[in-house]
């Protein structure tokens, strides 16, 4: 093994990132955000000074956008993206809302698509 085998490396960016992203932080300033909770950028948050994965979060929620989707796209945890997003709110960069509640029928054509994998 090498230290300049990139293997390594990229694990070691991916391990430190998200510590780094949150600033050690593992709790969200605001309270109940769940992974479908769904979040909103306000028309001033393209101009907010933020941080590079706060400026893709904002990006991303032009449209409605849930925390599990957010966390996808930044390859983080979804502690870490609830973390963002909640600074972001605090901030008054985003809004946040809770998705509506399924219907017994949209979670029987979830189940029945899952099992269709």
């Amino acid at each position: 093994m090498r230290d300049s085998d990139p293997d390594l490396t990229q694990g070691a960016h991916d391990f430190v990132r998200p510590f780094v992203v949150t600033g050690g932080r593992t709790t969200p300033v605001i309270d109940g955000l769940r992974i479908e909770t769904l979040v909103h950028a306000a028309p001033h948050a393209y101009s907010a000074p933020v941080q590079l994965e706060q400026r893709e979060v904002v990006r991303l929620c032009q449209q409605p956008t849930s925390i599990a989707e957010i966390a996808a796209a930044l390859h983080v945890p979804v502690g870490v993206a609830k973390v963002i997003v909640s600074d972001l709110a605090a901030g008054g960069y985003l809004t946040v809302r809770e998705a509506p509640e399924l219907s017994t029928a949209a979670i029987e054509r979830i189940r029945d698509l899952v099992r269709a994998l």
